[in-house]
């Protein structure tokens, strides 16, 4: 084993963050912000009748939210992105930062998230405070990919209940590389560096055939073959009867904006800026996150008609978009 691997190694078991308890105990109002914006309408969440007669005790938070009970508020990130700005801090630098520290002399500067894996060992009820550690669970040996040779890091996340019980874990996967020889070769040939790529997704099993379906210009909308109910995001199980059977349909590109946000910074170079960013409610019912185009930020608006455009970010990446709809005065 060479001696970067080694000190590399010596990482594994290394708590990267110690028990941080989230700022908030799961509430109705979270909830509701959820599953309003997810379009997913199981009532077991927010109806307490729905639930019992499921057999559980109340309603329930939606098992995807387990992350969002203790992440930092918006406060804490400035507070935090301020701090690392002016190099204020404790002076010892952290695991994470001593990991990061590492990898980057050795020219291991990319980064890109590769999949996470979450386990439900309990559903979380209205009242319950969640806290969650992070450990370094391995980092592989160095790697070939498609971007470029790198290591694997994948840390394990827990998360525990007021009486130190674990209602779920998180296994998180990051890639940190050095780009191709031949992109590096390109980039330094080039008389300006080329602008970034869109961040990748996220694949899996689960939504593989989405983004394909993207590729060739077609928005696809999961549907359950065994009570026809539409959902996204996509999904192995049918929020509706648990059927785990499943097809497509082709959506019609027609809806509306539900919400939007409209982001200034931080900038990365592979968007234009200002950004607006849409939650749109497609005709047939189901909500998706994309892109405004054609339009000035000022000029949407809430219940505002879109129609289907794409976005072709690069050979590998095609994303759905919304402008308005023609006719449209803006």
């Amino acid at each position: 084993m060479s001696d970067f691997l080694t000190r590399l190694k010596a990482f594994e078991g290394k708590t990267l963050v110690p028990a941080t308890w989230g700022p908030d105990a799961v509430n109705t109002p979270m909830i509701r912000h959820w599953v309003e914006t997810m379009g997913d309408t199981n009532p077991i969440y927010l109806d307490e009748a729905a639930a019992k007669a499921t057999g559980r005790p109340g309603v329930v938070a939606p098992a995807m939210m387990l992350q969002v009970w203790t992440m930092k508020t918006f406060a804490e990130k400035m507070a935090a992105n301020a701090a690392a700005e002016s190099g204020a801090g404790t002076g010892e630098p952290s695991v994470a930062e001593q990991l990061q520290a590492v990898l980057d002399e050795a020219g291991f500067t990319s980064v890109v998230a590769t999949d996470s894996d979450q386990e439900i060992v309990r559903e979380l009820r209205p009242g319950d405070v969640v806290s969650t550690t992070e450990v370094v669970e391995s980092i592989s040996d160095e790697k070939k990919t498609g971007l470029g040779t790198g290591h694997f890091v994948t840390t394990l996340r827990t998360y525990r209940d007021a009486d130190d019980e674990v209602v779920g874990t998180q296994r998180w996967r990051l890639l940190r590389f050095k780009p191709t020889e031949a992109a590096a070769s390109t980039e330094a040939a080039a008389p300006a560096p080329e602008r970034a790529l869109r961040p990748r997704p996220a694949l899996n099993q689960d939504n593989l055939f989405w983004f394909e379906a993207a590729k060739e210009h077609r928005l696809v909308i999961q549907r359950c073959t065994s009570c026809g109910t539409l959902r996204h995001p996509t999904g192995p199980m049918c929020g509706q009867c648990q059927s785990l059977d499943w097809d497509t349909v082709d959506a019609s590109g027609r809806g509306v904006v539900y919400s939007f946000v409209v982001n200034h910074h931080p900038k990365i170079d592979a968007f234009d800026y200002p950004l607006v960013v849409a939650v749109i409610e497609l005709e047939e019912g189901t909500r998706l996150i994309a892109n405004m185009t054609h339009v000035q930020p000022d000029e949407v608006t809430i219940g505002m008609p879109v129609e289907l455009d794409w976005i072709d970010a690069d050979p590998e990446l095609t994303l759905p978009a919304f402008r308005p709809a023609a006719g449209e005065s803006i």
